[in-house]
């Protein structure tokens, strides 16, 4: 990785201390010569067998899963399900799901603790989630129920399994299917062990096993005490990690099948019970149980988490984006043969402009549709899909790499500083333009890809010094260029290192003007 990269997490803390902790989104897996000869040997033998056996068990689960569920109206689903339906079905995709595991390679599945009972815990979270063979733990847990999206439902074989575990779905398209879940999932877990247990990975994403990511608060919402499941894979080497950055679906696969034997420990922690506060606030009730479990694994507990499906790190006080869609926007206007540099912004100071499409590709000379409607969706749209065009100057202003960190502060600053009411009015001597919250959110998303609301929280705390709700030019740029924290972070982003050495298989490269060829994400 390169040197002032973003992704190289822990230098951008100067301060002497504890070592940051490491970066839980990506997964680097290094091979001498000997392991890969050993596993080209094994791959070219085991893992096509192990791999073909797999697949054909995957689908003999399938006629388990529709008997279950054959002929049960939406009604009659609506509650658990049992008689032979339940002890047949049951039985025979458990069975089969240990097999497909097996094949794979994970021969030993090692427990410890014991798992409660549905009355004792109807909850279980279950941490770190870092592979997508993540769910051989419902083995041991006697396959609960589980929270998936509703897309999967249209996957073959996949589809099938979810309806037999009468799964509670949730649509990222649809606002109010959330709120149907948080329902649904208050309503089995309160319902006095009529349900079996609900299983959540807290962390919805997938990480590289370093650190715990934010757990979300909705394994949580109900109240009712949770126990805690930790999952370890004990190998020699790590081939199951499945992070937002290292080897793909196909690579862990073929690996991990690769390997003679996987183990994997699942171990039961004692049952948290909340206390009255926990109970009322899910998100205190969330961070706790992610401090125990980060404790029983040896591993930080972070704030790091997925926001609009990009990597969130913190760094201070601040949320940062892992890569900044900004990049992104600088490699599609390069591909298309733009120079940031180049192009008039033509916006007046404080002045909003909102413009259309059109406007805009005209604005940049883009012709191609595909890339103006690429381009176009980085920047906020309102109702009627039109750009505040500061946003658009900003933006080439920081990727155009003409303007010192000094020069583009200022810039961001006279664009989205507003005069102060009372001044406004009154027509007194004053502070000047102060840069309120909307601005300061809109320049760190822009710049840095801090999520909107995390950056308001923290223009909220550089307020509290004064009686002001804004910060002035000389505040703004202690801020961001002169702290000793935020002010790397900037240079880090805005300036990356101007000869960056040749990238290793999976790595960003970071160019001097701040574009990036990243390796293609992946959502969990």
């Amino acid at each position: 990785m390169s040197q002032g990269s973003p992704g190289d997490w822990a230098p951008l803390d100067p301060t002497p201390g504890p070592p940051a902790p490491p970066n839980p989104f990506v997964h680097e897996l290094h091979l001498s010569r000997l392991q890969r000869v050993k596993f080209c040997l094994l791959g070219a033998l085991l893992a096509p067998i192990r791999v073909l056996l797999a697949f054909i068990v995957l689908f003999l689960l399938w006629p388990f899963a529709w008997l279950q569920v054959a002929g049960l109206t939406e009604e009659q689903l609506q509650e658990p399900i049992t008689g032979w339906r339940k002890t047949v079905c049951h039985h025979g995709v458990l069975g089969l799901s240990r097999l497909l595991f097996f094949l794979l390679g994970f021969l030993r599945i090692r427990v410890r603790g014991q798992r409660a009972s549905r009355l004792q815990a109807p909850v279980l979270v279950a941490a770190p989630h870092s592979t997508f063979f993540d769910p051989i733990v419902l083995l041991p847990c006697d396959l609960p129920k589980v929270v998936s999206r509703a897309e999967n439902l249209s996957v073959p074989v996949i589809g099938a399994l979810l309806r037999f575990n009468q799964a509670i779905l949730v649509s990222r398209h649809d606002p109010a299917s959330r709120r149907r879940v948080v329902e649904e999932v208050r309503r089995r877990a309160t319902s006095g062990g009529k349900w079996p247990q609900v299983l959540f990975f807290p962390e919805g994403t997938c990480s590289n096993k370093k650190a715990l990511l934010k757990f979300k608060p909705g394994a949580f919402i109900a109240g009712v005490p949770v126990q805690p499941v930790l999952i370890r894979y004990p190998n020699s080497l790590d081939t199951t990690s499945w992070a937002w950055r290292g080897p793909g679906v196909l690579k862990v696969l073929w690996l991990t099948a690769s390997q003679p034997c996987s183990i994997v420990d699942v171990e039961f922690l004692p049952v948290y019970r909340p206390s009255p506060e926990e109970s009322r606030d899910p998100t205190l009730y969330a961070n706790n149980v992610q401090r125990v479990m980060a404790q029983a694994l040896g591993i930080p507990a972070t704030e790091c988490e997925f926001v609009e499906s990009l990597p969130v790190i913190v760094v201070g006080r601040l949320k940062v984006a892992l890569e900044p869609q900004l990049w992104e926007l600088g490699r599609v206007l390069r591909k298309a043969g733009l120079s940031p540099g180049c192009v008039d912004a033509g916006t007046e100071p404080g002045q909003s402009r909102r413009i259309s499409q059109e406007e805009f590709a005209k604005q940049l000379q883009l012709s191609d549709s595909q890339t103006v409607a690429g381009a176009f969706s980085y920047f906020q749209q309102d109702a009627d899909g039109l750009v505040d065009f500061r946003d658009v100057a900003l933006a080439l202003a920081a990727l155009s790499g003409g303007r010192s960190l000094e020069e583009l502060t200022r810039l961001a600053f006279e664009l989205f500083a507003e005069e102060p009411e009372e001044q406004a009015e009154e027509q007194a001597k004053g502070p000047g333009r102060l840069l309120y919250k909307d601005g300061f959110s809109t320049i760190l998303h822009l710049l840095l890809g801090s999520p909107r609301p995390a950056a308001r929280t923290l223009h909220a705390e550089l307020c509290q010094a004064g009686a002001r709700q804004g910060l002035s030019l000389c505040e703004f740029q202690d801020f961001s260029l002169h702290h000793p924290l935020h002010g790397k972070l900037f240079s880090t982003y805005l300036r990356p290192s101007q000869t960056p050495p040749a990238s290793s298989p999976g790595s960003t490269t970071t160019l001097a003007n701040g574009t990036v060829q990243a390796p293609k994400q992946k959502g969990d």
